[in-house]
């Protein structure tokens, strides 16, 4: 007798699910097309979510490489430097608090996790006029230094290496090495490091995207359009294109293009970091 096939009981999360993947995927779509498009391809009334006659990838490239002097260039250095910067000193102290917080009893660690929580529930953008306000004090403003430092302090990277490192770092391996003679530091390296791995690339990750796609910080703390990221600098570009459409269909162009190639190294640094995210997953599970 043949059995029944059981009910898809998961339907609805997958159909929901689905939809999602295509909400997510249909804006990334329309900048794929449209940034393959010239201004009359653009603005000529065609379908928006399909190719034009005309497909002008490496002509649009061009020119956003070289308007205004080649500046889109380096607004992509700029944000380079800004998601290094930040992203990497954000998990570094996130990783250094977070596993002293868990593996350290000291006065005042309970009230200080307790600050670091309550900081999850500040939004960035509410800081940033206090932020602005201190930093003009000490003459910062309008230096990388205004969006670099301010990136560095990361509280859910904090809570997350904490919670990491309190589940996942057993007590007896770290007893266990300062019994054979390894000091905090060489423990802490060659123990608990290898063992707090992916949870240090999720931290490197997400501090570095959100170093890459912050917008209001550099925009209230930056003047020199020089210094701009690519945000700031696609958003400036856009205020332009809107205040003159009748003269900036040439610019919408070089924006979608522009917005094209800012997502290109994201997508670069996820599966690159993908690869070592695994290999500490394995590296877990055989410890």
């Amino acid at each position: 007798m043949r059995a029944r096939p059981r009910p898809q009981r998961h339907l609805p999360l997958q159909v929901l699910l689905g939809f999602l993947v295509v909400y997510f995927l249909v804006p990334f779509w329309w900048v794929i097309v449209n940034s393959s498009k010239d201004a009359p391809g653009l603005f000529g009334g065609g379908n928006t979510l399909w190719f034009a006659d005309t497909i002008d990838y490496l002509g649009n490239l061009q020119q956003l490489f070289t308007y205004d002097n080649g500046i889109y260039g380096r607004w992509i250095l700029n944000s380079t430097l800004y998601a290094l910067a930040g992203g990497i000193g954000a998990t570094v102290l996130a990783v250094m608090a977070g596993y002293g917080f868990a593996k350290y009893r000291f006065a005042g660690r309970r009230f200080s996790f307790a600050l670091v929580l309550g900081a999850l529930m500040v939004p960035a953008t509410a800081l940033v006029i206090p932020t602005f306000m201190m930093f003009s004090e000490f003459g910062l403003t309008n230096t990388i230094w205004a969006v670099i430092l301010p990136s560095l302090l990361n509280p859910f990277g904090v809570y997350l290496m904490h919670v990491y490192a309190r589940d996942a770092v057993p007590d007896e391996i770290l007893d266990a090495a300062r019994a054979d003679g390894a000091g905090e530091i060489r423990t802490f390296l060659q123990v608990a490091f290898p063992l707090m791995r992916p949870a240090v690339v999720t931290v490197l990750l997400l501090s570095a995207v959100a170093s890459w796609n912050n917008y209001f910080l550099p925009l209230a703390m930056l003047s020199d359009n020089r210094l701009f990221p690519v945000t700031v600098g696609l958003g400036v570009w856009q205020g332009i294109a809107s205040a003159n459409n009748a003269g900036s269909t040439s610019l919408w162009s070089l924006i979608i293009m522009g917005a094209l190639v800012s997502v290109v190294p994201l997508v670069i640094a996820f599966f690159t970091l993908q690869r070592h995210w695994r290999g500490g997953l394995s590296v877990g599970g055989l410890r």
